[in-house]
């Protein structure tokens, strides 16, 4: 089981697959791996990797919760890189990922071959904010992976009409692990919860759009879910008319975040790879 240590002494766990362009999948603010399995089976050509940040999947938790921050797991990033020897990948970003490749960009953007953002920008809007609040480190309610199915696609069918149950079963066993006693447990430390609620308190936050512009020299796609709720049309224009060069894509009957298996995701990461050869 791959796994590096920190310049602050956590384990985490990264996956290493194939041998092509290296690809680095950073996962969703309470995901792990498993966030890019549907996808995977459609990018064997790469060398896709994948990292489980500090407190999620099976890495360690900190101690310390408030380094659940994007410029410590930006940092955590750069030190996976140097560990396996790479001085440059392509990021496919979802959410949290994408906004710790903007960081990236703001200090290291030599190291970015290209980026791709999956349902994230330098602006998020208030509602989308509220319904991620409203579950960060909450556990789930359903006691076995088969109701949380149910449950996800209950409370998805609006964003995400038509996905099967299948596939919400999928992603409930990627998001929760059943307990031996009964029940089921988040797969990441809760005092993420903590985190995001100690760093909204603390200063003005930052002003993204400055790190986006930091993307300006770099091949860039930006892939939404039609129906999302983080992620306005406005502020999609908005990035294409700072980054000119900027592959949008739309992707019907998706909500916040597309799977990424689907075609409309497939083709703008494929123009991207081509575009920043």
């Amino acid at each position: 089981m791959p796994r590096f240590t920190t310049s602050d002494g956590l384990s985490l766990y990264y996956e290493d697959q194939g041998t092509g362009r290296p690809v680095l999948c950073l996962a969703g603010l309470t995901r792990n791996a498993r966030d890019f399995d549907f996808v995977a089976p459609h990018l064997g050509d790469l060398r896709l990797l994948r990292l489980d940040y500090r407190g999620r999947g099976q890495s360690d938790h900190d101690p310390e919760f408030m380094n659940y921050s994007i410029l410590r797991e930006a940092q955590d990033v750069i030190e996976l890189l140097d560990h396996l020897g790479l001085e440059r990948v392509t990021i496919l970003g979802t959410s949290r990922g994408g906004l710790i490749a903007m960081a990236l960009a703001a200090g290291h953007g030599d190291m970015l071959q290209g980026v791709v953002l999956n349902d994230i920008g330098p602006e998020v809007t208030p509602i989308g904010l509220e319904r991620i609040m409203d579950y960060v480190g909450k556990p789930p309610n359903a006691p076995t992976l088969d109701e949380a199915a149910q449950a996800l696609k209950a409370v998805s069918e609006a964003q995400f009409p038509g996905v099967p149950l299948t596939r919400w079963r999928a992603q409930a066993g990627a998001m929760f692990e059943e307990q031996s006693g009964g029940g089921l447990a988040l797969r990441y430390d809760p005092k993420l919860r903590d985190a995001l609620i100690g760093q909204a308190g603390v200063g003005e936050a930052p002003d993204l759009w400055l790190l986006f512009d930091a993307l300006k020299e770099v091949p860039l796609a930006v892939i939404r879910g039609k129906n999302s709720d983080l992620l306005s049309a406005e502020t999609v224009e908005r990035m294409a008319e700072r980054h000119p060069g900027l592959i949008a894509a739309t992707v019907p009957d998706r909500g916040h975040v597309p799977f990424l298996d689907e075609p409309e995701a497939l083709k703008a990461i494929r123009d991207l790879l081509e575009v920043s050869q």
